[in-house]
């Protein structure tokens, strides 16, 4: 769990340099669909702009930064593989995976969708631009972080639920196992004890037999009437 944690801290510090840089990547966008003869259709999913950076790009700065996108997609698609194997997943983990996995879809249609608030990725577009070109691409990453933050919080929620659990159960279970043992015990000193006591008995009769004055005999007399 740590190493996910630490990989989309990662990300998001590099998300933030790519947010900084929105009026870039617009720009850039907008020179390469221009290049691609391609000005009425909406950038609508990440192999788009895949597209767009391999064959019509010209701009050392324009593929910079339509790399800096296609390189986080890349790395939140990592991050999901990894999240699948550290945590067994239940109804809420699997639900978040799944909605990160089909918006980094290369193909999915993102041409909907739209990041809301606290984020201000659409606010910084114009109206057109918005509504109808960039709405979707700039909103992907902000939707998609967020929900791996949410499947951080829940799972360390989860599985702090559950030790605690486990650690209440394993408190209750121990007195009864001592119980017996503690009975036991008692039983067994008790024992000892009456045989201790026996055997005090029985060293002390040999004692005395050992110890005990032989009784005095009268003299001998011959048979007969004696006064």
């Amino acid at each position: 769990m740590d190493e996910v944690v630490e990989t989309l801290t990662k990300i998001e510090q590099n998300y933030k340099l790519f947010q900084q840089q929105q009026f870039t990547f617009i720009r850039a966008l907008e020179r390469t669909r221009e290049e691609a003869h391609d000005m009425f259709r909406p950038v609508s999913s990440i192999v788009q702009v895949q597209c767009y950076k391999d064959h019509h790009c010209y701009n050392s700065t324009d593929r910079r930064i339509l790399n800096m996108f296609i390189c986080i997609c890349n790395d939140l698609r990592n991050l999901c593989r990894k999240m699948e194997t550290v945590h067994p997943g239940d109804s809420v983990t699997n639900g978040l995976l799944e909605k990160c996995k089909v918006l980094l879809n290369d193909s999915n249609d993102l041409s909907a969708l739209r990041a809301t608030y606290p984020h201000g990725v659409v606010n910084y577009l114009s109206l057109t631009e918005a509504r109808h070109r960039y709405g979707g691409v700039v909103s992907v990453l902000p939707i998609v972080i967020d929900s791996m933050r949410e499947w951080i919080t829940y799972s360390k929620r989860h599985t702090l639920y559950i030790v605690s659990r486990g650690c209440a159960m394993s408190k209750k279970e121990t007195p009864t196992s001592q119980t017996p043992a503690a009975g036991n015990s008692a039983a067994q000193i008790s024992n000892s004890n009456k045989n201790t006591v026996r055997l005090q008995e029985k060293d002390f009769q040999k004692f005395l037999a050992a110890n005990q004055r032989p009784q005095e005999k009268a003299p001998w007399r011959p048979p007969g009437k004696h006064p």
